[in-house]
């Protein structure tokens, strides 16, 4: 297996960096990868990855605690038809860690300079998870720079629809993930919990979002106290004051559970709010991808882009 080479963003931390050799779906390697590129962005330095191809360019945004490389296995199969663009966003990755400006204006500001240096009039935008919530913001701010939205299990997730709701539960809900232990342990309980669809590519893809302390522990590279600053603007500005906001056609992809879970309080939820989402939306539609994770990309590659690309051609010549 190919290790992921290793760079210092601060002075005693350690970041695992994305090779840029690529596993497909199939298991086959591309070699070409994309261009790993930074743009200097008010006060960031974000770095994206650039997939190159010169069909209409498609905007993708990661989600809470990833990284640009999560789209490392879906870009490939669009990258025929359409020029991906992943950045890391505020916090994120290799992107400035940044102390504020974790709210929906500024994280849509970022996108918008961010498209300005590239010299990106209009694209489509794609967000997983948290980056759905993003990516709903930034068309409903700049949504003459948006042609379509698609929302990958992400943007319709409402703390304000859970029973009983508070600020306190939801923020329990979303706390930042365990990533406790050495680069050992913190591998070893993701390759228990995905099971088949472990591979030294998602081994390489999950590394890319969290860094090497001094002491030689893992921690997520998003600060603690940035993820707060995350969860308040989602509990504060919920999704259902933006969707209503949008006029682009969108898609929501949402992740479909296995048949013996279709029945629990969490699935019935989530449906719930799937259903108010595409209500909410002027030209909204869903598309379910069933029996699969919250990390479709991982699990469903292939599914996946199939799904956008006909979302993004519908209509088209």
């Amino acid at each position: 297996m190919t290790w992921p080479c290793v760079f210092a963003c601060t002075p005693g931390y350690l970041v695992f960096c994305s090779s840029l050799e690529v596993e497909l779906a199939n298991g086959q390697t591309d070699s070409t990868g994309p261009a790993e590129t930074w743009a200097k962005i008010g006060e960031l330095d974000v770095r994206f990855l650039d997939w190159g191809g010169d069909g209409p360019p498609v905007l993708a945004l990661h989600g809470l605690a990833s990284s640009a490389n999560w789209y490392d296995i879906v870009a490939p199969l669009l990258r025929e038809h359409f020029r991906i663009v992943v950045p890391d966003q505020r916090g994120h990755g290799q992107t400035t860690n940044a102390p504020a400006g974790y709210d929906w204006r500024t994280l849509s500001d970022d996108l918008a300079g961010l498209l300005d240096e590239l010299e990106l009039p209009t694209v489509s935008v794609v967000g997983h998870s948290w980056g759905g919530n993003v990516a709903i913001n930034f068309a409903a701010n700049y949504p003459e720079r948006v042609e379509r939205l698609v929302m990958i299990d992400g943007g319709f997730l409402n703390g304000r629809l859970m029973p009983d709701a508070t600020f306190e539960s939801w923020s329990h809900r979303v706390r930042p993930r365990d990533v406790s232990g050495d680069r050992e342990e913190f591998l070893g309980r993701l390759r228990t919990q995905m099971g088949a669809i472990w591979s030294s590519e998602l081994e390489r893809i999950v590394q890319t979002m969290v860094y090497e302390d001094d002491d030689g522990m893992i921690q997520d590279i998003l600060r603690p106290e940035n993820h707060a600053q995350v969860i308040r603007a989602m509990w504060d500005e919920p999704s259902s004051d933006t969707l209503p906001r949008i006029k682009c056609p969108a898609l929501i992809v949402p992740a479909g559970p296995a048949p013996d879970r279709a029945d629990s309080e969490y699935a019935v939820l989530r449906r719930r709010m799937v259903e108010a989402a595409e209500a909410a939306l002027e030209n909204g539609r869903v598309r379910w991808i069933t029996e699969t994770i919250h990390d479709i990309g991982y699990h469903k590659p292939g599914e996946l882009a199939e799904v956008m690309e006909e979302f993004f051609t519908e209509g088209l010549p």
